[in-house]
């Protein structure tokens, strides 16, 4: 995978993080999977058509996501409710709406579909041969998982 698909979704992170959470994140240890694997328990899923085509994952646990939620809405949300995942679910429309800007400035146009909220652990979601690349992006509250499964069509 180029890493000219994976440069704006971790550049669009930072900044919707940052402006969404109010601090600056940090970014751990990229790792490569074979296909997208995901052990988080709240997974915002976004497909990309395009010139660039593939699925975008943000997972964190659900302890990160009610921590995201509430600083999002400015309310503490106790409980995974459909506020808190419309809210997550928003998030990951942020990100990679500001990504798909990124893309289309290096040439690549490309559309997304709505955000997708999966949850439970050990999901497995099948990219058939698009290799994911892992980036952790950890924030006060918690660590986003940031999974990049992209080629170009």
């Amino acid at each position: 995978m180029k890493v000219e698909y994976i440069n704006p979704f971790v550049m669009a992170s930072f900044s919707v993080l940052e402006m969404v959470l109010g601090h600056k994140p940090t970014k751990g240890q990229l790792s490569m999977r074979p296909n997208v694997f995901t052990s988080q328990q709240c997974n915002v899923i976004t497909g990309v058509a395009g010139k660039v085509e593939g699925q975008v994952i943000y997972g964190m646990s659900l302890m990160t996501a009610d921590k995201v939620a509430s600083t999002m809405l400015g309310q503490p949300i106790r409980t995974f409710d459909q506020l808190a995942a419309s809210a997550i679910a928003e998030l990951g429309n942020m990100i990679t709406g500001n990504a798909m800007a990124h893309l289309s400035e290096a040439g690549y146009v490309c559309d997304i579909t709505p955000p997708t909220i999966v949850r439970g652990s050990n999901v497995k979601i099948s990219t058939l041969a698009i290799p994911a690349v892992v980036i952790p992006i950890c924030m006060e509250q918690g660590q986003l998982e940031l999974t990049v499964s992209l080629q170009e069509r």
